[in-house]
């Protein structure tokens, strides 16, 4: 049976835990604000450029871009969108499991050739991959902390030379779209070829638009935009997401705590009354042996 000094000293153990997570959860849902700030300000940008994109591309029937190519899938590379930190949750589980399933299931063919690349963004995605027997082409970390456009920018610009080099066939990318503090939605993209939603119907519900130069020329210019936009928007998706997911964590470990505190009180208060009635038991016992000598 545990002591009046173990009972307290878990007692004091736990309330220095739940300061820490308490501390953390403020901490992440102060960041959480500008996130969203900023995924609210990309998301309309990125948006309408997928509208412009689809419009051009359904009006347009003879757009000769290399960026838009198919091929027969040989090489494969897949974006590992995670965090660097841990403690929220099962953010980072889930892209990891999702993207064992989508190799085991989808291009298990490429695995035994080893023509699959991955792409980590985030140190916990490479401290898990770098174990497995998959081969990690390149891994970034410490980008969260001050992230920028200009790392999104030279990151595409890397695949999209590895692509028309012919090192990959397919890029996709794999992270947790932001909904909302408490649900992220587990998404898989297709970064290069671009694909995108050719809808003729839609094409007649709008303007015909007269373009300068012409429309190959402006979807030739937009595309490279079109894909600096949208791994923006991973990455700021995931951030976002990740703070969410790590400010649910804290609070849910916080409750958790004030809940294993009033339990260890109880006990505490118990085993203290436990005490104190043996003591009074043997006081009266002792007295008694007394008057009876």
């Amino acid at each position: 049976m545990a002591t009046l000094r173990e009972i307290k000293r878990r007692i004091i153990g736990v309330q220095n835990t739940q300061q820490i997570t308490k501390a953390m959860k403020m901490v992440a849902a102060a960041r959480l604000k500008r996130a969203q700030d900023n995924i609210i300000n990309a998301r309309p940008y990125s948006r309408k450029l997928t509208q412009v994109l689809n419009h051009l591309l359904t009006a347009e029937k003879n757009i000769d871009n290399p960026l838009l190519d198919k091929r027969s899938l040989e090489k494969l590379a897949i974006v590992i969108v995670t965090s660097d930190r841990g403690l929220c949750g099962a953010f980072n589980m889930n892209i990891i499991r999702e993207v064992e399933d989508l190799i085991e299931t989808d291009y298990a063919n490429l695995v035994d050739v080893e023509n699959i690349q991955l792409y980590t963004i985030g140190k916990k995605g490479y401290d898990y991959f770098k174990h497995s027997k998959f081969k990690i082409a390149k891994s970034y970390t410490g980008i969260f902390g001050k992230l920028k456009f200009d790392f999104a920018s030279s990151f595409m610009k890397e695949m999209v030379s590895k692509f028309l080099n012919g090192e990959v066939d397919r890029v996709i990318v794999v992270f947790n779209e932001f909904k909302s503090v408490i649900q992220q939605n587990l998404k898989v993209e297709q970064l290069l070829p671009i694909e995108l939603n050719r809808n003729e119907e839609e094409l007649k519900l709008h303007a015909e638009y007269i373009y300068e130069p012409d429309k190959s020329s402006i979807i030739n210019s937009i595309l490279p935009k079109y894909l600096n936009a949208t791994i923006w928007k991973v990455l700021l998706e995931s951030y976002a997401a990740e703070l969410g997911a790590r400010m649910t964590a804290m609070d849910m470990a916080t409750e958790n705590a004030k809940e294993m505190i009033r339990s260890l009180k109880i006990k505490f208060n118990k085993e203290r009354q436990a005490s104190i009635t043996k003591e009074i038991i043997e006081i009266v016992s002792g007295a008694n042996a007394l008057k009876g000598t």
